[in-house]
């Protein structure tokens, strides 16, 4: 049976209060932070995130480089974002998001998911790229948490 498309998704808490951890998440031109991935990310238009912001970036995924476009497709500060992927690569995220609660004592609990779906030859792809992001999802977790905390 052939995987066409599947969720990852990663928690972890934040030692920030909450609006801090949104305003972080929510500029997008951060990513390069905690994503070794993104070589390049641009905003359009340049300024505040809202609900069709524009992310054009250069990512590099298992030796390849190729360009991404996201939209902001929810924004409910300070617990909510949600984008999806515009561009026409092998694999893309149809749907992402970060979910964000107030856990106390000035800390942030976050849901970070991304729902991939392959086209064309990325129907094959797909399955072992949420293989790999599955993997590699707690130290997502991590690298975030510590490009918040420390930023």
């Amino acid at each position: 049976m052939i995987v066409m498309s599947g969720q990852i998704e990663v928690v972890t808490e934040i030692d920030r209060p909450i609006e801090e951890v949104f305003a972080f998440l929510a500029e997008g031109t951060n990513d390069p932070q905690f994503s070794p991935r993104v070589q390049r990310i641009d905003k359009d238009p340049a300024g505040a995130t809202t609900v069709g912001t524009m992310f054009r970036s250069t990512a590099k995924d298992a030796g390849m480089t190729s360009q991404r476009e996201i939209r902001i497709t929810a924004l409910e500060a300070p617990f909510k974002i949600r984008w999806t992927e515009l561009s026409k690569n092998t694999v893309t995220t149809t749907e992402g998001g970060y979910d964000l609660q107030l856990t106390g004592d000035g800390k942030t609990r976050m849901r970070l998911f991304n729902v991939l779906e392959g086209h064309g030859f990325g129907k094959l792809l797909v399955g072992l790229a949420v293989s790999a992001s599955r993997k590699d999802a707690p130290a997502f977790g991590r690298r975030i948490k510590n490009a918040i905390e420390t930023s």
